[in-house]
């Protein structure tokens, strides 16, 4: 009984002791007046940001709202809307002065978007903030008559009508591309069938794509097939057409042929030469009263038809193989072979139009920096370091990139990297700081991660100088050392835009300036990418920052890098694109 009664009395000391804590010098809680509301609240949406772009296959997408809104005294409701709509309110916080949300969007269709928050105190002064955004399909058609495109980057969709190829047996992506990060490969007894839309089928009809024959497996295969079922082989020949090859493990004919609806027209084409292990570029285009098949802009044979091509009962192109139309003559899967950036058009394509697409198919990244941060040739990731913006002025288009401090931007180089390589933009300097990093490719330097400075692969574009005169310099590595190229200087003072190029072959590296070439420069051996998986574009940093080449505050335009070195003619042809 004792110890229960000092046990109670325990307590009854402390809490005395608790309540007598202001008379020990510790002050008790007391309430402050908050004082009278100073003005509205203050809205930050930090994502989607004005201009902001979502490219994805679905053609619906969601996205998730973020915001931040503050207040000197108390919040009191917040309101969110889409293009008017409201989606969500919120009038209960954990904090009332500082209220940072999250709201899920699921209906954003393709085309322009406004997102507006509403956010009012307990004074009822209400703050307004808007942004726009944009839903885009992943691909828009870049060509007249473009009706089809797979780059097979990552996946077997069909990007201009977003539809996904049937697979049969195991189809693979390869890392060999001619573009972006991946390229269709056969594999044994595999294909994939792709949707063909009879509107789009007419009877003048094109395809172009990149090819790398492999003979390893066999010496015949089909590579592109559109056909219908018929009774017999004949007959399963007078609709669509078939794109094939057959040789040797030396040679191999790629061969065309068309159906007229009652007959058959051929075309004999070209010969590859398999030992060259290279990309080649095939067209073809059909018309009422011809075939021709081109090879690298070429045309190397000419077929001559009766009638106009029949689609009656083509539904779907097989990729890779003959499928089930074309394979009575072991025309099977094309095993290893290599298939990129595949295109098909409801027009003749000229000579000329083959060309162009060739050109093209050389520019790896394209970014015009018209209000956002898209590579124009992929759905590529860019991500913002820090806060880069936008100058206000460009040289082409509505706007251009400008560095700010502790800025810059940076994406992965997969699809990038080629043994020759070369890069073109717009640029209008900053002296301020006096050096600066511009374009960098550098592997990790592991053994000074606070100053990096490895120059043993990968390439870097930079400038040094003064408040007059800046250089534009490029440091380029070959495996086992590092080659310079000292460029040529800019004027400052003159605040013009500046047209600059960086080309490296396998031997040289060349810097030009408003077309002309500065300087020239020593590669041994060639560039050498190992271990540079990422790209900083206006900045050394992260991995060339060992002499201080950080963000560069100056202005630059319409980006371009090259799976190829240009020339002369090219660079200076580049300034007008």
């Amino acid at each position: 009984m004792k110890k229960i009664n000092k046990y109670y009395f325990g307590i009854f000391s402390f809490i005395l002791l608790l309540t007598s804590c202001e008379y020990d010098g510790i002050d008790p809680l007391t309430q402050v007046d908050p004082g009278e509301d100073a003005g509205a609240p203050e809205v930050t949406i930090n994502y989607p940001n004005e201009g902001t772009t979502i490219q994805v296959p679905e053609p619906v997408a969601s996205i998730n709202i973020r915001f931040e809104v503050v207040d000197d005294i108390e919040v009191d409701m917040i309101e969110v809307l889409v293009n008017g709509d409201q989606i969500a309110t919120f009038n209960e916080f954990l904090d009332y002065r500082i209220v940072k949300e999250e709201v899920s969007f699921e209906n954003v269709t393709n085309g322009e978007h406004t997102l507006t928050i509403n956010a009012t105190d307990i004074a009822g002064n209400t703050t307004s903030k808007t942004v726009n955004f944009s839903k885009e399909p992943p691909y828009t058609p870049k060509y007249a008559g473009e009706f089809f495109y797979m780059p097979f980057d990552a996946d077997f969709t069909e990007l201009v009508n977003i539809y996904m190829a049937d697979e049969t047996g195991d189809p693979a992506i390869s890392g060999d591309a001619f573009l972006g990060t991946g390229a269709y490969e056969g594999v044994a007894e595999s294909y994939i069938d792709v949707p063909l839309d009879q509107e789009n089928l007419g009877s003048e009809f094109s395809g172009a794509f990149w090819y790398k024959v492999n003979t390893d497996e066999a010496d015949r295969a089909g590579i592109l097939v559109a056909g219908a079922e018929g009774s017999g082989d004949s007959e399963s020949r007078q609709q669509g057409f078939r794109l094939f090859r057959e040789g040797s493990a030396e040679e191999q004919t790629i061969k065309m042929n068309v159906g007229t609806g009652t007959g058959e027209s051929w075309n004999d084409g070209g010969i590859i030469n398999v030992t060259n292990n290279e990309w080649v570029h095939i067209a073809f285009s059909v018309t009422p009263t011809e075939t021709i098949l081109y090879f690298n802009g070429m045309p190397v044979n000419t077929g001559t038809m009766t009638a106009a091509i029949d689609w009656t009962g083509v539904e779907q192109l097989t990729i890779g193989a003959g499928g089930d139309t074309f394979s009575y003559w072991d025309h099977r899967s094309d095993i290893n072979s290599k298939i990129d950036e595949l295109r098909l058009f409801n027009t003749t394509l000229t000579q000329e139009d083959i060309q162009a697409l060739i050109n093209a198919s050389s520019i790896t990244l394209h970014m015009p920096f018209n209000g956002d941060y898209r590579d124009m040739v992929s759905n590529r990731e860019v991500t913002e370091v820090g806060s880069p913006g936008f100058a206000g002025e460009s040289v082409e288009g509505n706007n251009a990139y400008a560095g700010t401090e502790g800025s810059y931007l940076q994406l992965p180089s997969d699809g990038l990297l080629s043994e020759e390589f070369s890069t073109t933009f717009w640029y209008k300097v900053n002296a301020d700081p006096e050096r600066a990093g511009i374009i960098t490719i550098s592997p990790e330097d592991e053994e000074n991660p606070d100053a990096q400075n490895n120059r043993t692969s990968g390439f870097r574009l930079f400038r040094e100088g003064n408040a007059d005169e800046q250089r534009i310099k490029a440091n380029v590595g070959n495996g086992s050392a590092d080659s310079w190229n000292d460029g040529g200087v800019i004027d400052v003072a003159a605040g013009e835009w500046v047209h600059v190029a960086l080309v490296i072959t396998e031997t040289e590296s060349h810097i030009y300036l408003d077309g002309e070439l500065v300087n020239t420069g020593d590669v041994p051996g060639g560039i050498d990418w190992t271990g540079t998986n990422i790209v900083s574009i206006m900045s050394g940093a992260p991995r060339f920052t060992g002499w201080d080449h950080l963000a560069d505050l100056s202005y630059m335009d319409n980006l371009r890098f090259y799976n190829k070195a240009l020339t002369a003619e090219e660079v200076e042809a580049a300034m007008g694109e």
